[in-house]
């Protein structure tokens, strides 16, 4: 039994990135992030930090992003990911009630910056 305990506390300490390996995307522009998240309506299915208007509740709420371990409840919280999946989250998760959105990888490179920087909740 005492044996248990270290590897169950092992096993999720894993679950998630430790707080020194934050998301950093050095390329990404996220004041740009934020124009497009307005421009292509992102709020219209979920309330997102620093969009005053819509605010969706189909979708999550997007405060507190960098913190979560998971994207889509199945991908790993990384960069590359997150962008992936923000341009067309059926291709990554089948069944995802996200749509594949209208924009270029350069724009969900600066969306997933824009709402890494908005910080935990």
């Amino acid at each position: 039994m005492r044996r248990l305990f270290p590897l169950a506390a092992l096993a999720l300490a894993a679950c998630k990135p430790p707080p020194d390996q934050r998301q950093f995307m050095p390329q990404a522009d996220a004041a740009h992030g934020k124009q497009v998240i307005e421009r292509v309506g992102c709020g219209s299915c979920h309330s997102i930090p620093g969009v005053r208007w819509p605010q969706g509740k189909v979708g999550p709420a997007l405060d507190g992003l960098a913190e979560r371990a998971l994207i889509g409840g199945k991908l790993p919280n990384e960069p590359d990911v997150l962008s992936a999946y923000i341009r067309n989250a059926p291709a990554l998760v089948p069944g995802s009630a996200m749509p594949a959105m209208p924009i270029n990888d350069a724009d969900a490179r600066d969306i997933a910056a824009y709402l890494y920087e908005q910080g935990a909740k």
